[in-house]
């Protein structure tokens, strides 16, 4: 009410009601506030204002949230996601005292090309730089790398080139470091049905289409990755703003492309691709992560066990969780995060 406007004339038995029923109003508000963030915390949970910090050839968008004396925590995405897969996961990790750095990766949100002339490349050891890049621009001499899918990918390449760089790992769904050569040999027909995307964008046609069709085409890679994930519009469409960057098109159809030698990647990268095609182990504290509905193409979690010679476990995340573990099981990914610090 503003301070010259008259205040009323009220009697002291109507004074009592009014107090009385504000009472039981608010009292009655703050109940059905406290169960609306318990129950759909993800949509209480904004990341506030982005960051953007030049790391590298990108300017890079970040949001940072917790402590700026926290242990640091690298949170990576994949496609066709953004950071919004951390929507829960970095609350609750500031919350336990960490400094949580999620990034949008080149081609998504508000990170762009510091150059036009800069290859829109994106082959693995490209995203695994920038990862890095960010790093040094923050000024992190060591953080926890966490990520799924792409981002995932990226986190495994940091751990078993930079391991002095990444205090630990966690991973959803393992190892997923990769190799052209290794891409060259012919899987099962199953296994290579679940491919069909990688060879839709292989084409002209499935460049054009995925240009023309980039959300309905998300909406549908969420659906079959994580076929028990009951997400609504609304969930969707936060994160499908993302993929309207301006680079995010040529990113997508180089990095699959560069994945079957169909395209080829920087020169200033191929030492360090060599390294990552001979599968270097990852010495690093590690805890892998699987969902038991994962509908996305994924290893089994004993074909890359040995590949993690640190202190290692993995954990099976049960309900029907999908390939989008974060945003589909956040308590379980945050708590993977502070196991594997107390490793």
């Amino acid at each position: 009410m503003p301070k010259d406007f008259p205040a009323p004339v009220v009697d002291a038995r109507r004074r009592r009601l009014i107090g009385a029923l504000t009472l039981t109003v608010a009292t009655a508000a703050l109940g059905e506030a406290s169960r609306a963030q318990t129950a759909t915390p993800a949509k209480t949970l904004p990341f506030g204002a982005l960051n953007q910090v030049d790391a590298g050839v990108l300017s890079v968008g970040y949001a940072e949230l917790g402590p700026a004396d926290g242990a640091p925590v690298l949170l990576l995405h994949g496609w066709p996601y953004d950071i919004h897969a951390f929507a829960e996961v970095g609350p609750r990790l500031a919350a336990a005292g960490y400094r949580v750095i999620i990034p949008h990766l080149r081609g998504y949100g508000t990170t762009r090309f510091r150059s036009a002339d800069t290859p829109r490349n994106g082959q693995q050891m490209a995203l695994a730089a920038d990862g890095l890049a960010l790093m040094d621009a923050l000024g992190l001499k060591q953080a926890i790398v966490a990520g799924f899918d792409w981002g995932a990918r990226t986190a495994d390449i940091m751990a078993a080139l930079w391991p002095e760089r990444c205090k630990a790992l966690v991973s959803v769904s393992g190892y997923l470091i990769g190799s052209q050569q290794a891409n060259k040999a012919p899987l099962p027909p199953k296994a290579e049905l679940a491919w069909w995307y990688q060879f839709y964008f292989a084409t002209e046609r499935g460049q054009a289409g995925y240009a023309a069709n980039t959300h309905a085409f998300a909406k549908l890679i969420w659906q079959l990755a994580s076929p028990q994930w009951k997400f609504d519009d609304a969930t969707f469409d936060r994160s499908a703003a993302s993929l309207d960057n301006p680079d995010h098109v040529a990113i997508t159809i180089h990095n699959y492309r560069w994945r079957l030698g169909l395209a080829d990647g920087e020169r200033q990268y191929d030492d360090l691709e060599r390294r990552l095609a001979a599968g270097p182990t990852i010495g690093v504290p590690t805890l892998t992560l699987e969902g038991d509905a994962n509908g996305a193409p994924h290893p089994d979690p004993a074909a890359y066990a040995k590949k993690f010679t640190g202190k290692y476990a993995h954990r099976l995340v049960t309900g029907g969780i999908g390939h989008n573990l974060p945003q589909e099981a956040p308590a379980a990914f945050v708590q993977a995060v502070i196991d594997v610090d107390r490793f």
